[in-house]
């Protein structure tokens, strides 16, 4: 429960910026001191909690900072909360939901974008979660208790993974992810591939959380596996922040509503990627119950979580990593059950769901790219963990495909190639997320079911095995071999190959090499090129190798001659039909309640 409430800032948005009807924002930030008695059921699944340090009453202690962003006039909101589970200390609805700028600190009416939230009148809410977040310009972050054992700071052999260059830019030296507790017996190996063989890399520790390659001035191979083990100490009860968010969210909707400027009736939670991911494990662990009985979210939708979950619950965690085909393969993220619907798990013989199947379940809204059945196995979303047959989604339950778009999408994309071989995806998925948080709240709020999900599947050919690809041959583009591979990790210190695998499957496409099922925005429906949720990397990277979570733009050919000279099969751009039919597709999209009507509006203009 929280305990405290320490504000820091309270001021006008924006200089009393005024938004629809809603009017002027005020913001307000501060630090939220909670604690929770570790002996109670629904915080056991914490895990280290029997190892954090305890106050006078037995109860363990954390603090999170938060910003509320509520009406400054309470009667011209619409009493509803939106909380945003924050992306590595990162607020993120603006720049990408809202097409706006990056950054926690908006300073002007741009940086929010359309700011659809705010005109809708919700009240907007962040808090930490991750303790090893950074602080930063504004990040989210939490302080929670180090484990320990018999008085000292648990220590224990664990492993961590480099890569300069493709996910978190040129690399210089390595920071690990907890202090080394010595330097004896600490490993050092690289790896061109996911699949090659390891080699023995020089090193020396610059300090005790970081690594330089050796001899001296040794940069690392971009794009290369580096893979350290040895002694680290200083774990964090990570998998208190569950708890810091149940709790906080759980303090706006009761003691705390005049932090969030009036009571809330109904609480929503919006997450994108790493927060999704937080997200599923919310729910599958317990945290949606708060400690007096009650939901906390009434509503949640998630996007591009993919199957995931998140490598946070545990000693040792390390929240930031991400399971992708090349990168941070042998880390945790995904665990049965994967899918919404109670099934069989053909490997432990388990049967489960990620719904409690209690009053606790919210509805659920998950939207997923063409990249996430390529790499975090989203198909298992809605088949058997077999990949054999489709599987309905419970009634309180939607996903949808949203076609041709790759996992980081949102206006004003890059168009260059990047480190891939393929000039990267622009497609933006936002304008249907953005329809479908509307649709999220009025399911809440209102009862008013959403759209049917738009998913393809097996029965009827729009869901595949990778071999089966009707991929057209264009010249200089080819789909990766397989997906990224859905397996269990029994160990994530010394991984080895299991035996068995989950079975991932994904999305068919017609003879332009665009998806046919899902949500069909009317760049997919009315193309200009070939949109994929894949890529593959080039030189100097590891060449043909499945790329992190970008996706591939292939333009068509502007004229038939153009096309005929390169061997193109696709039509050419003068041989497809007019801007009509692009915005009778926007139009079809209004209709099933798939677009707002200002994004149908602006893709019939363009």
């Amino acid at each position: 429960m929280i305990t405290g409430i320490e504000l820091r800032n309270r001021r006008p948005f924006l200089d009393g910026a005024a938004f629809g009807e809603t009017g002027a924002y005020e913001w307000v930030d501060g630090l939220a001191t909670g604690e929770i008695d570790p002996t109670r059921p629904g915080n056991a699944v914490i895990d280290g909690i029997d190892l954090a340090s305890r106050n006078r009453r037995g109860m363990v202690e954390y603090r999170t900072d938060f910003v509320v962003l509520r009406p400054a006039d309470p009667a011209r909101g619409s009493g509803r909360l939106l909380y945003e589970v924050n992306n590595r200390g990162r607020k993120m609805i603006f720049a990408s939901l809202c097409a706006g700028s990056a950054g926690n600190l908006p300073k002007q009416p741009g940086d929010v974008g359309s700011a659809l939230p705010l005109r809708r009148g919700l009240t907007l809410a962040w808090s930490g979660w991750d303790a090893s977040a950074p602080r930063a310009n504004g990040g989210l972050a939490m302080d929670v208790p180090v484990a320990l054992e018999n008085g000292a700071s648990v220590t224990r052999q664990i492993r961590a993974e480099f890569i300069s260059g493709t996910r978190l830019g040129v690399m210089e030296t390595f920071r690990l992810p907890y202090q080394a507790a010595g330097t004896d017996g600490a490993r050092l190996t690289v790896r061109r591939t996911q699949t090659a063989p390891r080699q023995e890399a020089a090193f020396a520790f610059v300090d005790a959380r970081t690594i330089r390659l050796l001899p001296e001035g040794t940069l690392p191979e971009p794009g290369s596996i580096y893979e350290i083990h040895y002694l680290a100490t200083g774990p964090l009860v990570l998998g208190l922040g569950f708890a810091a968010t149940r709790d906080f969210v759980s303090y706006l909707r009761g003691p705390g509503a005049a932090l969030a400027g009036r009571p809330v009736p109904r609480a929503m939670a919006f997450g994108i990627s790493q927060a999704g991911r937080y997200l599923r494990d919310h729910i599958a662990l317990g945290f949606n119950r708060d400690e007096q009985g009650r939901r906390v979210f009434d509503g949640v939708l998630t996007h591009v979580a993919g199957i995931g979950r998140l490598f946070h619950n545990a000693l040792f965690g390390q929240p930031a990593r991400t399971r992708s085909w090349h990168e941070d393969h042998d880390f945790p993220e995904v665990a049965f059950p994967f899918s919404a619907s109670a099934l069989t798990d053909p490997i432990s013989g388990a049967t489960a769901s990620l719904l409690r199947g209690d009053d606790s379940d919210p509805v659920l809204i998950e939207t997923n790219t063409s990249t996430e059945y390529w790499q975090k196995g989203a198909s298992l979303l809605h088949t058997d963990p077999a990949g054999q047959r489709d599987v309905g989604l419970p009634e309180t339950v939607r996903g949808y495909l949203l076609a041709g778009t790759q996992h980081a999408g949102k206006a004003g994309m890059p168009r260059d190639r990047g480190p891939c071989a393929n000039p990267r995806n622009w497609h933006d998925p936002m304008p249907a997320v953005r329809a479908l948080l509307v649709a999220l709240e009025a399911w809440v709020a209102e009862g008013v079911v959403p759209p049917p999900s738009r998913l393809p599947r097996i029965d009827d050919g729009t869901l595949v095995p990778a071999e089966s690809l009707a991929f057209p041959t264009i010249p200089g583009a080819a789909p990766p071999p397989l997906p990224n591979d859905v397996v269990p990790l029994a160990d994530w210190v010394d991984p080895i190959v299991p035996p068995r695998a989950w079975v991932a499957l994904v999305p068919q496409v017609d003879a332009d090499g665009n998806e046919i099922a899902g949500v069909r925005l009317p760049d997919i429906a009315v193309p200009a090129g070939t949109h994929t949720g894949w890529n593959c990397y080039a030189a100097p990277y590891p060449e043909g190798e499945l790329a992190d979570r970008d996706g591939s733009f292939l333009p068509f050919a502007v004229t038939r001659a153009e096309r005929e000279r390169s061997g193109d099969p696709r039509l050419s751009m003068e041989e497809r039909p007019s801007g009509a039919a692009r915005a009778a597709a926007a139009a079809a999209l209004l209709r099933d309640r798939l677009l707002l009507e200002e994004d149908a509006a602006a893709f019939a203009e363009g």
